[in-house]
């Protein structure tokens, strides 16, 4: 039966099922060849074969786009801090520095985890990350 126009309608039933997964992770940047060279060259995340500006970290794919091209203002992603998984915090840390990679602050352990924060050459938050706490 249809609802009356002034019902509100519960989109999270709605949507339920409907979403399935994250596709991709938007990166946004003043110079796409520079941080692609940056998430492929320094980071070591695995270029895509058909894609000259989506980069994959496991299943997710970074997609590196300039919002100038689409009349849109450049922002960098503040506060998400994307978690890139490592084995060894410290030891990632220490090569990405020796790469020029600068970090804010020290790298802080919340009881559960090692996070290192950093950002890429647009100012968009990373942070490494390793989890050593099991998951009860």
């Amino acid at each position: 039966m249809p609802l009356a126009p002034s019902e509100p309608v519960d989109m999270t039933i709605r949507l339920r099922g409907m979403i399935g997964k994250l596709d991709f992770i938007g990166v946004p940047s003043q110079d796409a060849e520079r941080a692609r060279s940056f998430y492929v060259d320094t980071l070591g995340l695995r270029p895509d074969a058909n894609a000259r500006f989506d980069v994959w970290v496991g299943d997710t794919c970074f997609g590196i786009w300039e919002p100038a091209r689409l009349g849109m203002t450049f922002a960098p992603q503040k506060n998400a801090h994307p978690a890139l998984h490592v084995e060894d915090v410290a030891a990632a840390r220490a090569e990405l520095e020796a790469k020029g990679v600068v970090f804010a602050g020290e790298t802080f352990d919340t009881g559960v985890c090692h996070m290192a924060l950093f950002t890429d050459p647009d100012g968009n938050d990373l942070m490494l990350h390793h989890r050593y706490a099991p998951y009860d």
